[in-house]
């Protein structure tokens, strides 16, 4: 199998750094929300809701203002100590993965693809409960990063082993 021109190759970095960044960024967001339930720990979320749509003018059972009293009540059924843990869990994962994509190591690799492919059925079963341009966008972002990353990990393994130098 002929190699990667230098052309090739320098785009296929830049993809991997590009998913490595996303995966980061995936991270910082998980840790902000992470800061932010525990800044709400000992508020009444509910009421803050209420406070929010008055303050907006806002009709309480309008589609919008009454999903957000809906989540703001099921934020008092949180349970912080399972979900504390499972959620850095998380973000150490994703960075994780960030800095080994980055690095350009075999194991991020194997990493992205099968933890983007978890997600896969997830995002077709949220497109066909309610198809979205957005949730469209993010199911296409998600196979095609899983496929580059198979597509890497297949042309790894078929490529012939360089030759031992001559003594």
């Amino acid at each position: 199998m002929p190699r990667n021109s230098p052309f090739q190759n320098v785009t296929q970095r830049r993809v991997l750094h590009a998913i490595a960044a996303f995966e980061a960024l995936k991270g910082l967001a998980a840790l902000a929300a992470v800061i932010g339930v525990v800044g709400l720990l000992h508020q009444d979320v509910h009421h803050l809701a209420e406070v929010l749509l008055w303050r907006f003018h806002l009709k309480p059972d309008s589609r919008y203002p009454e999903l957000l009293l809906h989540y703001a009540n099921l934020f008092s059924t949180i349970n912080l100590r399972v979900m504390t843990p499972v959620a850095l869990a998380y973000i150490m994962v994703r960075w994780l993965e960030a800095y080994g994509l980055w690095k350009d190591r075999v194991w991020a690799e194997w990493l992205g693809a099968l933890s983007g492919a978890l997600y896969v059925p997830l995002e077709i079963a949220h497109l066909l409960h309610g198809a979205t341009l957005p949730t469209a966008a993010v199911l296409a972002a998600n196979v095609l990063m899983v496929a580059f990353l198979t597509w890497r990990l297949w042309r790894r393994r078929t490529a012939p082993k360089d030759a031992s130098p001559a003594p």
